[in-house]
């Protein structure tokens, strides 16, 4: 299990550059997953988790001393960094460095993804990144909604 709290070296703004739409205010990193969800702090001090897999951020605690006790108990570790899905990951070998995290090969905000055997160990920013803007792209449509994704090159 990686120590979800040494994020002091990586760069947040990178990091939301895709999520401005939905991360408008500045943030400070203080928590990831291995998946690549995000732990921010806003401005007021309240920790939010910035779900990258379904585009959703919620807010999670009022100040990150309650972020942080929360996240020692069994539940919130569950809840919040996937403990579970993380060591059954690690099983399978997929053992992601600081600077990368588990992704899809079929991302889980469709319902055709979720088979353990799509996972893979992807770059941090690039998965996030994208994810950020897959999100953006679908964030207005209807749940069950149909897409067809189309690669292109961005302007």
């Amino acid at each position: 299990m990686q120590d979800w709290f040494a994020v002091d070296d990586l760069d947040v703004e990178r990091l939301l550059v895709e999520w401005r739409w939905l991360c408008k205010e500045p943030m400070r990193l203080i928590a990831r997953t291995v998946f690549g969800d995000l732990f921010l702090s806003d401005e007021s001090g309240h920790v939010h988790q910035l779900d990258v897999a379904i585009g959703k951020l919620t807010k999670l605690a009022n100040s990150e001393a309650e972020f942080r006790e929360l996240a020692l108990s069994p539940k919130g570790q569950e809840e919040w960094f996937a403990v579970a899905d993380e060591r059954a990951a690690i099983a399978r070998g997929l053992e992601p460095n600081h600077t990368q995290c588990i992704g899809f090969s079929v991302p889980l905000v469709f319902s055709e993804s979720g088979s353990p055997e799509t996972a893979y160990v992807a770059d941090l920013y690039e998965q996030v990144s994208f994810l950020g803007d897959l999100n953006h792209q679908i964030a207005d449509l209807p749940e069950g909604a149909k897409v067809r994704l189309r690669a292109e090159p961005k302007t």
